[in-house]
């Protein structure tokens, strides 16, 4: 997802200094925190973006979904000050996606139709790990569609690789179609 030139500039801003200081991690974590409140709460966008809530109201609500984190706090009034706080969660998924990249993260996402069992997760997991360059890590998130009607997807950052019941089918009738 494309964030912007500005926000981007922030967020490689915020990881130089953040990297030179040996808490780029921390931030990270901060970042992935506010924007999985972000994603929680639709209104907290809304709230940061009104003109009408006051400086401190915000940078508190953002210290309290980072954790207080000092470099996210100094970088929250920074964007206050250049009145442009109403960027921040293009700012943050900007720093994740910078930080990915850096450290050779990739994001898999695996939906499948019904939970998997711990051996079924692990065999998978295994599976993407062999075919990631080498020196490359990943965070694996989970995700249960029963329409997949069975078997399982798996997005490795943009490719996807369709494996569910349901993609079998769409091909098959199409392919009855055709002839």
């Amino acid at each position: 997802m494309d964030q912007g030139l500005i926000p981007r500039r922030y967020a490689k801003a915020l990881y130089l200094l953040a990297a030179e200081k040996g808490c780029d991690a921390q931030v990270y974590g901060a970042m992935q925190a506010l924007l999985a409140a972000f994603a929680g709460e639709p209104d907290l966008q809304k709230a940061i973006a009104n003109p009408h809530v006051e400086v401190a109201d915000k940078e508190a609500l953002v210290a309290s979904a980072t954790g207080g984190d000092a470099l996210v706090a100094d970088t929250v009034k920074l964007l206050a000050r250049n009145r442009r706080l109403d960027q921040l969660r293009q700012v943050a998924l900007a720093y994740v996606g910078i930080y990915r990249d850096e450290h050779h993260i990739f994001r898999v996402d695996i939906t499948s139709a019904a939970p998997l069992e711990a051996p079924e997760r692990q065999r998978i997991q295994n599976l993407v790990k062999k075919h990631l360059p080498a020196n490359s890590t990943a965070e694996f998130s989970e995700t249960v569609n029963p329409d997949l009607i069975g078997g399982f997807t798996i997005a490795i950052d943009n490719e996807l690789l369709d494996a569910s019941v349901a993609s079998n089918l769409k091909q098959l009738r199409l392919k009855l179609l055709s002839h």
